[in-house]
């Protein structure tokens, strides 16, 4: 953890300053954007491997900069806001933050915070064609799920849809997706629906059931999915 890349956005330079000091305290590199055009341009050059971001900002505010970000991929993003009430919480959550601060707040809480968002999001042992975890192995090359203990291969029973939802949550494990984001990554262009990624991922669960691995596949209400490490 300690080489990896935190870019911080915030358009109020003493609070960078300390983030700054307190993050490279703990071994994290930093680079700072004072507002969201910024912060885009060192995203897509720097490709920090975190993202704290500030909500109220000029040029992008931190709703713009998190949708932006969200559209790219899936770099994990504290927000930091100003208001300590559900709404803006919860909105940073659907929205697909992965945490948030409410200011003012201890700095190292945000290291904390920061340290655990990167524990929590590091990927599935990823090889050239093999995706693997503790329930089960995905190989990408062969079209293969195979399902442990068993050794059983359960991708002749998955669509491609649901070989695709399985493969992108695995990538991120324990990460929460929201429904917008799996249909965009995983869908067919002709399914435009939230509502329909609840059907595929509903038929994804029963048959991961079916095969032994219970509680993999994991609904967070109001939030989205997300694949355990189980």
């Amino acid at each position: 953890m300690s080489k990896q890349l935190v870019l911080i956005v915030e358009d109020d330079p003493e609070i960078a300053a300390i983030l700054t000091a307190y993050l490279e305290k703990e071994g994290f590199r930093t680079r700072h954007a004072e507002n969201g055009v910024v912060a885009l341009a060192l995203h897509a050059e720097e490709r920090p491997q975190l993202v704290v971001l500030d909500i109220r900002m000029p040029e992008k505010d931190g709703w713009q900069v998190l949708a932006e970000l969200r559209s790219r991929g899936s770099t994990p993003v504290i927000m930091l806001t100003a208001n300590d009430d559900d709404i803006d919480k919860l909105s940073a959550l659907r929205f697909g933050a992965d945490d948030y601060v409410v200011k003012p707040f201890n700095p190292a809480e945000v290291v904390a915070r920061v340290q655990a968002v990167l524990r929590r999001v590091q990927p599935a042992v990823v090889t050239e064609d093999l995706i693997y975890s503790e329930s089960i192995d995905i190989s990408l090359t062969h079209h293969r799920v195979m399902v442990r203990p068993s050794n059983l291969n359960i991708a002749p029973r998955l669509t491609m849809t649901e070989f695709r939802l399985l493969e992108h949550l695995a990538r991120a494990p324990d990460r929460v997706f929201s429904r917008e984001h799996l249909l965009e990554a995983c869908l067919p262009e002709g399914e435009t629906l939230p509502r329909t990624v609840d059907s595929h991922i509903s038929k994804l669960r029963r048959k991961l059931e079916e095969a032994g691995v219970e509680g993999l596949l994991q609904n967070v209400r109001g939030f989205g999915y997300r694949l355990g490490r189980r």
